[in-house]
């Protein structure tokens, strides 16, 4: 579907479709795209399908920013501007048409034309009114974009056709409940069950909305959640809850079952309780204390629970009444900074945090460290690399509880397949690891802390190396920084002035990135230029003159890159690294045993970018093997340097194609570490 708004041409007033893509599959033995086809006598748009060999995919209708939009009939340009003026108007002039329908295929989509009939089957949906959701979304509800085009309530985030099959699901679920008992169970199994499938339903309203899009990718439809957020979407796809594909009921109650299956029943009793975790702590001492806490205004938890807790609370709240006794979720009490907390919101936040840490601090035990999970990257590109305030008031909070951190470790929490690709974000929770700092630490002055961070962090940041993501690196990196600063109880200038826990994190970053630069000399002069050139040139062409001047400097010579390492191209009066692509086995990079770190990197990567899953490790693994020990141990240096660079620009794109091999080392590691195949022992043996 694409919503639609009227054209303020008088001459047309056609529906213009706003779509972000015609591109319904990219897949290389299905691509199609569907063509808009327009009726110059009556102004109508339909839509027929294509192959991509039948044409090329028309641009989209609908951009970012001040741009707006473009109608397909008269070729006239609206802002966005007049898009919400459009949709906000009394009754709204937004309205929605099918441009495609995805049906299941034999191993593939099959891609129909919509009719018609189609279009009018789903306008005349009839869903129960009394089951669907009248509540009105909360006027600060700033992270719901539809807010902007005319979106009051969470009944309007889904289509007729979605209210009914959701609003029938739920209607169900009562109806289970009384054939539990029926046939012969207790209240309490029967409202376990219902309990199960609630969350099931809370599955399908995420993948049953207006707001999931088309992955043309996979050829899937995405669920709404992708973020922390709801944005606004152009075109939308609705999924079929009873199909055999994607986001079909039972496969939503499959996942639930999933988890239940693997849960250890009987082990012990849990208990379960709603608490402010400023006030109140259950444990009576010593308790091991692992907690997710709030981060800070990145995301409104209360707000968008709204979105699920609309349909929840219906089916729940006999079961649960004093859960579900308000008609939306209470978000006054909310630990977090919300523009709704005014202009004191930070302040809010810092104070509430500092008073739940202190808490906590008080009925910690020092027998075991105390675990917080934080999922925020300590650095802000919008910030130029700045500290981000999430992680610096999370920090001070722990510092000025009395806290030692004594580590920050990733923890493989998040589906990478749901990470976008134009996005440097972390694969992983971190994880502060606190102790609680004796009453008796010592001060320290400035310049001792920057002494002890020039002895000690060398080797810890050796140590991390061997062990984490280049993508986790930085993070993870701060912990050893920080236990340095967190060891005292004081950190102040000559002055007296105490070194905060911000100016204390752009110190330890600032060791950070001398150990790097150093760790660049340890790479052999052919592996140091390309890395020089790489950072002036990127994959392009650079002059010859300045090329010259850098080889003259990391004392190797362009003729002998080019002809024996063959690490790049030189002629014309242009030199250029070699892709890497070109580092195929077969190809002219790669064709040669891996003699500089830099080609042994690109050898072992190209496995990666063009093998399928299965062959990935064992095909690095095979070029490991035709290296000695230290070159093998400078490709993992290589990659996190490489990265480290890119990170630190806010480059995403470049920085993401070295984490590659780093998120995978030891399976890598293990895999060089086995017998080689018969062919390749052989192969090995005449070398």
């Amino acid at each position: 579907w694409a919503r639609t708004v009227p054209c303020p041409n008088p001459a047309c007033r056609a529906d213009m479709p706003l779509m972000k893509t015609f591109q319904l599959s990219t897949k290389a033995n299905n691509r199609h795209w569907t063509k808009p086809v327009v009726n110059r006598d009556t102004g109508e748009i339909s839509f027929t399908i294509q192959k991509t060999n039948e044409g090329v995919p028309m641009a989209r209708t609908v951009v970012r920013g001040g741009k707006g939009a473009t109608c397909l009939t008269c070729n006239g340009v609206v802002t966005h501007a007049y898009i919400r003026e459009q949709s906000t108007k009394m009754g709204g002039n937004m309205g929605e048409k099918m441009t495609a329908i995805a049906a299941e295929g034999d191993r593939k989509r099959i891609f129909v034309s919509p009719t018609a009939e189609h279009v009018e089957i789903a306008k005349n949906a009839n869903p129960n009114k009394r089951s669907i959701p009248s509540q009105k979304m909360p006027p600060t509800a700033y992270k719901v974009s539809g807010r902007g085009y005319g979106v009051t309530h969470w009944r309007q985030l889904f289509t007729k056709r979605q209210l009914t099959a959701l609003t029938a699901f739920s209607d169900l679920i009562p109806e289970v409940r009384d054939l539990i008992i029926k046939h012969g169970a207790s209240d309490e199994y029967a409202d376990a069950v219902c309990t199960y499938l609630a969350l099931a339903i809370g599955r399908l309203v995420d993948s049953c909305s207006s707001y999931c899009t088309w992955h043309n990718i996979d050829d899937i439809v995405a669920h709404v959640f992708g973020r922390q957020a709801i944005p606004m979407v152009w075109d939308f796809a609705e999924a079929n809850p009873f199909s055999r594909s994607s986001q079909n009921w039972i496969k939503q109650v499959n996942w639930i079952t999933q988890v239940l299956e693997r849960i250890s029943a009987g082990v012990s009793i849990g208990q379960v309780r709603q608490a402010d975790a400023s006030t109140t702590i259950h444990a009576d001492k010593g308790p091991v204390i692992v907690t997710d806490p709030p981060y800070y205004d990145n995301i409104s938890y209360a707000e968008l629970s709204d979105f699920f807790y609309v349909w929840l609370r219906p089916i729940l709240r006999d079961i649960y009444p004093n859960l579900f006794a308000g008609m939306l979720v209470p978000i006054q009490e909310e630990m977090i900074s919300a523009p709704r907390f005014g202009a004191d919101a930070r302040e809010r936040f810092e104070y509430l945090m500092n008073k739940t840490l202190r808490l906590i601090r008080e009925r910690a035990t020092g027998d075991y460290p105390s675990s917080i999970f934080y999922a925020y990257k300590q650095r802000e590109e919008s910030r130029k690399g700045k500290t981000s305030t999430g992680w610096e008031t999370m920090l001070t909070a722990l510092v000025n509880a009395n806290f030692r951190i004594v580590g920050t470790w990733p923890m493989r929490t998040e589906r990478t397949a749901g990470l976008k690709d134009n996005v440097n974000a972390l694969a992983s929770s971190v994880v502060l690891v606190c102790r609680p700092r004796p009453e008796d630490a010592p001060m320290a002055s400035r310049r001792q802390f920057i002494a002890d961070l020039k002895r000690e962090m060398p080797a810890r940041l050796a140590q991390l190396d061997s062990v984490v993501a280049p993508a986790d690196r930085e993070q993870s990196a701060i912990g050893p920084g920080m236990e340095i600063y967190s060891r005292y109880s004081r950190v102040e200038t000559l002055g007296g002035r105490p070194v905060t826990v911000g100016e204390a994190l752009a110190l330890i970053n600032n060791s950070i990135q001398e150990y790097d630069d150093r760790e660049e000399g340890y790479f052999d002069p052919s592996t140091r230029f390309c890395m020089a050139f790489l950072k002036q040139f990127g994959w392009g062409d650079g002059d010859y003159g300045t090329a010259h001047g850098l080889a003259q400097a990391k004392n190797v010579v362009i003729e002998t890159l080019r002809d024996d390492h063959r690490l790049l191209t030189a002629g014309g009066g242009a030199v250029r690294l070699h892709p890497p692509d070109a580092y195929a086995p077969d190809g002219d990079a790669g064709a040669l045993v891996p003699s500089t770190a830099w080609a042994a990197y690109h050898r072992m990567a190209w496995h990666f970018g063009s093998h399928p899953d299965a062959q990935r490790h064992a095909g690095a693994a095979s070029t490991a093997r035709d290296m000695p020990a230290d070159l093998f141990d400078s490709v993992r240096r290589l990659e996190q340097a490489l990265y480290a660079y890119y990170d630190r620009r806010g480059d995403a794109r470049q920085a993401r194609q070295f984490n590659a091999l780093g998120a995978e080392w030891d399976r890598i590691t293990i895999e060089k570490d086995k017998p080689a195949p018969e062919g390749e022992q052989t192969r090995l043996l005449r070398r």
